[in-house]
């Protein structure tokens, strides 16, 4: 997963047709439950870019987004937001894929 350099970035890949933002941080014992399966989703949804923001490292942009719980996910289509998926509860691979699944890009 590609990993979030800068907000110019930011702006940057959200511009893109389908990217998702995943929202984490090192600390988080929610963000590193869902790791070990993140791998596998980005083979099964090629079609969209999957990027990791550190919420520790870019909070102007989770105070824009109004995140405040991690992991958080928000998708992007042409600059344009297409869907989230944010609360502060620990995610499994099956709430993740049927928000993938609903989304309409």
């Amino acid at each position: 997963m590609e990993k979030l350099q800068s907000k110019e970035q930011f702006e940057q890949l959200k511009q893109g047709e389908r990217t998702l933002f995943m929202f984490t941080a090192g600390w988080c014992p929610d963000c590193t439950v869902i790791e070990p399966f993140l791998p596998a989703l980005e083979v099964d949804y090629q079609e969209i870019d999957f990027v990791s923001v550190d919420r520790d490292e870019f909070i102007d942009i989770c105070q824009e987004l109004d995140i405040f719980g991690i992991p958080s996910f928000i998708a992007f289509s042409e600059g344009k937001e297409a869907g989230r998926f944010v609360s502060k509860e620990r995610k499994t691979r099956e709430q993740i894929e049927q928000f993938l699944n609903e989304l309409e890009w």
